[in-house]
């Protein structure tokens, strides 16, 4: 597997070793570093079946954020999806690549190699399949202005207040093996971010809309399950709130954010991805006075929210201020 010392621009193939490297000579001054470009196979089975998965890691000083949960993910996608990889070597490689970038954001794509079977088929195999391994390292700013500190005491990063929106596009549910793996079919999320672009663009956008954070989904079994591109917490009353909600506003700067009160998020078993940013979050709760119930968030629920936050690996936590729902009456938090 490939171990260079230096950050390529754009693609790199991982594994097998890249001996489809084409280098540009066009050095400039502004431009000294070697520009290259992969070539990918039309037979490549995530082009062709998104027979594959990804995952997204962010950068700080050197270091890959949240490792320990990114290599859970080799792990468990590996199995999954019977692929023969070895993992721990893998993330050894990708922490080389960290170091160099130094601050930005790594994308790691998987894919089983191609086989002589037709169609969809693959051989068997008691190690998995072997693999193709794609890595593109990103120099970009990761935001750490405002962190909040976890019950373990790691830091994750928390955005300003946004607002969200029920989306009606909805996202698929699927069989156990696939069930909250960050696969490649994303097309699902794909065509629900298109929606949200959508409202955000609109001519006679109102206020709400230039706030836009995030869009709520659900799947098709009509649960709602999770953000266009994060995994969402919620808290709820037992009743629907009236107008005045100060009982249980807490603003998000407050240290005590994710400890007072119960938290909910809801299960990956049937559709969704199990985000590493929604697992960090689970296990340092996990000791306190409320850890996290994994539940189900109906549409009955929505009216009764009292708190709601989206997150992911890149941007940490994203506080709500309110909630569109699909009858466009809203929910303040």
């Amino acid at each position: 597997m490939t171990d260079t010392t230096s950050v390529p621009n754009g693609w790199v193939c991982l594994y097998p070793q890249d001996d489809r490297v084409i280098e540009d000579n066009n050095v400039t001054e502004d431009n000294r570093s070697t520009s290259q470009t992969v070539t990918m196979s039309l037979d490549n089975r995530g082009l062709a079946y998104a027979d594959g998965f990804f995952t997204t890691m962010g950068v700080i000083d050197g270091l890959i954020l949240w490792s320990d949960y990114h290599y859970q993910r080799l792990v468990s996608h590996a199995e999954a999806l019977q692929l023969n990889m070895n993992s721990e070597e893998l993330l050894a490689v990708l922490q080389l690549y960290a170091q160099q970038l130094e601050q930005g954001m790594l994308k790691l794509v998987v894919t089983r190699a191609a086989q002589n079977v037709r169609g969809y088929g693959y051989t068997p195999n008691a190690n998995g399949s072997d693999c193709e391994i794609w890595l593109k390292a990103t120099a970009m700013r990761v935001s750490t202005e405002l962190q909040l500190s976890l019950p373990d005491g790691n830091l994750v990063p928390i955005q300003p207040n946004a607002s969200a929106i029920c989306l009606s596009s909805q996202i698929a549910c699927l069989p156990p093996p696939l069930a909250g793996l960050k696969s490649l079919n994303r097309l699902d999320n794909v065509l629900a971010s298109g929606e949200l672009q959508r409202i955000k663009a609109e001519p006679l956008a109102s206020k709400l809309a230039s706030t836009l954070g995030e869009g709520l989904l659900r799947d098709m079994s009509g649960q709602w399950v999770e953000g266009t591109m994060s995994n969402v917490f919620y808290q709820l009353a037992e009743e629907p709130l009236s107008e005045s909600k100060t009982a249980f506003s807490i603003h998000k700067d407050n240290e005590n954010y994710l400890t007072t009160g119960q938290w909910y998020t809801p299960s990956m078993a049937q559709s969704g991805v199990a985000g590493v940013m929604r697992q960090v979050i689970i296990d340092a709760l996990s000791t306190t006075q409320y850890p996290v119930i994994i539940r189900s968030l109906q549409g009955e629920d929505l009216p009764k929210l009292t708190q709601l936050f989206f997150c992911n690996a890149l941007r940490g936590i994203m506080p709500m201020s309110s909630l569109t729902l699909l009858s466009g009456d809203g929910v303040d938090f």
